[in-house]
């Protein structure tokens, strides 16, 4: 019988199984979690022949390297970086075949910070709430890999795996722009704030995780002192801690806070928001409402084209 698994030789700083998550359970406490980069993460699926939601490693920084006990196909997208079999090259972005005990090698980040690894067939570890992504925030999920351990496959589908060289794919930003709704706490903060948020540069920093993209840069001054009531917040919520330096929620925040939200980010530039090295400057794009996605403007500047907020 064929062993349909995939062995951990080499875990790397923080790789986790991820499919497109667990929406709908907010009212639990769940976060949504999934891949960080959805369009990186679909891309090796569709690379490998499965399906949309199959489960796929994701690597951050440093990549791993794992040892297939069946023949199977594999990808990887995302950040780029070298990628080899055996200790020799073979193509990222591609579908690349992997003999039964061969080792498929994921190198560091050349750019970006998050590969993604997708098997054919997809990796079938039990799920919780119908997913089978690690949701570091609240424990559901498989654990964070770990050197020697063992990962079921699922059986590939009738779907073969796509026939091409390298497929493209959106380069990690060397500046993040994140278009943003202002609210629904934005009057907890002066307009030199609000201005301060919408003109100014930000930075990426090093502590941000998949729980939220933290920044360095201006400080937002609050115009109200008081406490506000732990309330709801959303996959790209803009919430602004003590400190006054803006974190943006992604996918395993939690679903309430008691800080007030100045915004919120729009869903198709969070993927983006998962290559930021740190350092990278990130600016905030307010929205003109009632207009269009590929409309928008800098609060006190001139209107600027929407497409250009991923790169």
């Amino acid at each position: 019988m064929t062993d349909r698994a995939l062995a951990v030789v080499r875990a790397g700083a923080l790789t986790t199984v991820q499919d497109r998550g667990r929406p709908g359970h907010a009212h639990l406490g769940v976060p949504r979690s999934g891949a960080l980069d959805g369009p990186a993460a679909a891309l090796a699926n569709r690379l490998t022949g499965n399906a949309p939601d199959a489960a796929v490693l994701e690597t951050t920084l440093d990549g791993c390297s794992v040892r297939p006990r069946s023949t199977v196909t594999m990808a990887v997208t995302g950040a780029p970086c070298p990628v080899t079999v055996d200790g020799g090259p073979v193509a990222w972005g591609a579908p690349v075949r992997v003999r039964a005990g061969s080792v498929l090698d994921v190198g560091p980040a050349v750019s970006g910070v998050r590969a993604y690894v997708a098997v054919s067939g997809g990796i079938a570890v039990e799920q919780a709430l119908g997913s089978r992504s690690t949701d570091l925030l609240s424990g559901l999920g498989p654990a964070p890999l770990t050197d020697g351990s063992v990962l079921p496959l699922g059986r590939p589908g009738h779907q073969s795996h796509a026939r091409v060289d390298v497929a493209p794919q959106p380069a990690p930003p060397a500046e993040l722009l994140l278009r943003v709704v202002l609210g629904p706490r934005d009057d907890w903060f002066t307009p030199t704030a609000v201005r301060l948020f919408t003109s100014r540069a930000y930075h990426v920093s090093p502590a941000s995780n998949r729980i939220g993209l933290r920044t360095t840069g201006p400080v937002l001054e609050r115009a109200k002192r008081a406490e506000l009531p732990s309330e709801g917040v959303v996959l790209g919520a803009v919430q602004v801690p003590p400190d006054g330096t803006p974190v943006v929620f992604l996918a395993d925040h939690p679903t309430t806070g008691g800080y007030p939200v100045i915004a919120v980010v729009r869903p198709t530039d969070l993927p983006a928001a998962a290559q930021a090295v740190p350092g990278t400057p990130v600016r905030f794009v307010a929205v003109r409402r009632g207009r269009g996605a590929g409309h928008v403007r800098r609060i006190g500047s001139e209107e600027t084209d929407g497409s250009r907020a991923r790169r």
